[in-house]
This record gives C-alpha cells, sequence and structure tokens, in this order.
C-alpha cells in the first residue's frame, strides 16, 4: 500500500473533523464515520478517500519508495469509526461535550498522521498484536 495515500487520506479526515470540531455536526461526522466503515471493511484503498487518491493524485506521482502493510491502517480505521460512533451518538443525543471529545481524539489520530506520518491506530494494532500469543511467536 502506498504510504502517500494514508497520509492524503489522513489529510482529508483531519479537516473533516476540523470542520465538524467547529460546527458541532453530528451529521457530518456520522458521514466521516461511514468513510471509517469502509475503510476497516474494506481497505483503506477501496475507501472513498483511498479512490479519490488512486484515481486523482496517484497517476501524476511516481512509484513510492516504499509500501506498508495494509492490515495496520485497517484496523486504525476501526478505531476511527468506533470514536466516529460514540461522537455521532453524542451529538445526536444532546451530549455534546461527548461529540466534541470523540471527535477531537480522531482529529488528533488524523493529524499525526497526515503531518507526521504517525499512525496511532497503526501503533495500536502493533501494540496488540505484539502482547497477543501470536504475536510473541512472529
Amino acid at each position: 500500500m502506498d504510504p502517500r495515500g494514508l497520509r492524503f487520506t489522513a489529510a482529508v479526515t483531519s479537516v473533516v473533523l476540523a470542520v465538524v470540531l467547529v460546527t458541532g455536526s453530528g451529521w457530518l461526522l456520522l458521514a466521516q464515520t461511514v468513510v471509517f466503515v469502509v475503510g476497516a471493511v474494506a481497505g483503506v484503498r477501496y475507501a472513498p478517500y483511498g479512490l479519490l487518491f488512486r484515481a486523482l493524485i496517484r497517476p501524476r506521482l511516481g512509484p513510492p519508495a516504499t509500501t506498508e502493510d495494509a492490515t495496520p491502517p485497517r484496523f486504525a480505521q476501526l478505531v476511527g469509526a468506533i470514536f466516529g460512533a460514540v461522537g455521532v451518538a453524542g451529538f445526536l443525543s444532546g451530549v455534546a461535550v461527548l461529540g466534541y471529545a470523540a471527535a477531537a481524539a480522531a482529529f488528533v489520530a488524523a493529524f499525526l498522521n497526515a503531518a507526521f506520518a504517525f499512525c496511532l491506530g497503526c501503533q495500536m494494532y502493533l501494540f496488540f498484536r505484539s502482547i497477543t500469543v501470536g504475536g510473541a511467536r512472529a
């Protein structure tokens, strides 16, 4: 998987989540959560922002210097979906503080990936993998 696509996806996600934080829109967070779910189920490559990257940006770039395993980013998308679902529940039920807190946590994670190529969800995946019996053998 092209790591530039992951950073592009994180950048778009950061912008969407920033708008959620400014507007308090539970509906926009719901749309972003659907994007997270698609990324978790089908893979980031097939999520809307990944498709956008592949269609419009990737053809203008040379081949990536390195590639990444797709499993950790899929896990990161699952974590984003969980935070998004909690945030949507907060915003749409009138507990705005919960919506803002969950959206802010997702924003921080997306921004870290977009700005510094540090995927917090991917690091969580690697940590959980390292403490499992299967991870200890790998």
